[in-house]
C-alpha cells in the first residue's frame, strides 16, 4: 500500500484519495483531526504522508470513522497504533470496527450487482494487514466533537445501520461518508451499495438539510462550493417514503 494523493482543498483540510475510497486531514492550529482512515495498510502510508505536509502525526488527536467498511476504516487500529490518536466510531458499527463481529453485507439493487462485483475486487479485503482499533470512543447522532469549531455528528443510517456524517457549521464544511457520493459520470448521487435503501435516502435528504459550502464525500471529488445547491439538486431526485 504505497498509492496515495495528496489534494489541498484549504488551508486547512486536505484530501488523502487510495485506488478506493479517500480520508481527509482536518487542522485546527497545531491540533489534527483525521476523518476515516483508509483501507487495511494505509496507516503508516498517512503518517508519512502527514509528515510530508509538514505537520506531526502526534498532534492527530483523533480518527473518526464514518462507517464500518474496510475502505474507511482499514488504516484506522494502524494509525492510531503510530499516533496514539482515539478512534471514533458510531455505537451501531463499532464492534465491526472492533472486529468482534463482520459486517452484514450491502442488499443490492439488480443494477448494483455487476458494479459491486467489479468493485470487490479492488477494495481490500481484512487481512493480516488489517489493525482493528481495539477500543474506539463511541458516539451517537447529536453528539459534538472538539475539532472545526464544534464538528457535529450527524446519523446518517442506511449505507450501513451506524453510519455518521460530520458537519462543521463554523466553517460550512460536511463529511457525508458513504450517504452521498460523486461519480465522473452522473455528479452527485446517493451513495450504493447500501444495507437499507430507504433509509439512505431518508438521510440523503436530512444531511441536505443542513447548510454547507463545501461537501465532501466518501468517494469522488468534493464540491468546494455552493455546496447546499448542488446536493439539493441531487436530492432532488430521490423520493422520501
Amino acid at each position: 500500500m504505497n498509492q496515495i494523493e495528496i489534494i489541498e482543498l484549504k488551508p486547512r483540510l486536505h484530501l488523502f484519495r487510495f485506488p478506493v475510497g479517500q480520508a481527509y486531514l482536518w487542522r485546527d492550529g497545531d491540533e489534527l483531526t483525521l476523518v476515516d482512515a483508509g483501507p487495511p495498510g494505509a496507516g503508516a502510508v498517512i503518517a508519512e504522508a502527514i509528515e510530508g505536509l509538514g505537520l506531526r502525526t502526534r498532534d492527530v488527536r483523533r480518527v473518526v470513522t464514518t462507517h464500518f467498511h474496510s475502505d474507511h476504516v482499514g488504516g484506522a487500529g494502524e494509525f492510531a497504533a503510530v499516533t496514539g490518536a482515539t478512534v471514533f466510531a458510531h455505537h451501531l458499527d463499532a464492534p465491526m470496527v472492533r472486529g468482534e463481529v463482520p459486517g452484514p453485507a450491502p442488499v443490492l439493487e439488480d443494477w448494483e450487482v455487476p458494479l459491486f462485483t467489479e468493485t470487490s475486487k479492488s477494495v481490500p479485503k481484512p487481512t493480516e494487514q488489517r489493525v482493528y482499533a481495539a477500543e474506539p470512543q463511541e458516539v451517537t447522532d447529536g453528539d459534538v466533537l472538539p475539532f472545526g469549531g464544534g464538528a457535529h455528528v450527524v446519523g446518517a443510517p442506511g449505507h450501513t445501520r451506524g453510519s455518521i456524517a460530520l458537519h462543521l457549521p463554523e466553517h460550512g464544511v460536511l463529511f457525508t461518508g458513504d450517504a452521498i457520493a460523486n461519480a465522473p459520470e452522473t455528479g452527485v448521487l446517493l451513495g450504493v451499495f447500501n444495507q437499507d435503501a430507504g433509509q439512505a435516502v431518508a438521510s440523503f435528504h436530512r444531511l441536505v438539510a443542513l447548510e454547507s459550502d463545501m461537501a465532501c464525500f466518501g468517494h469522488g471529488d468534493p464540491v468546494l462550493a455552493d455546496a447546499s445547491a448542488v446536493l439539493r439538486a441531487a436530492a432532488a431526485r430521490y423520493a422520501t417514503a
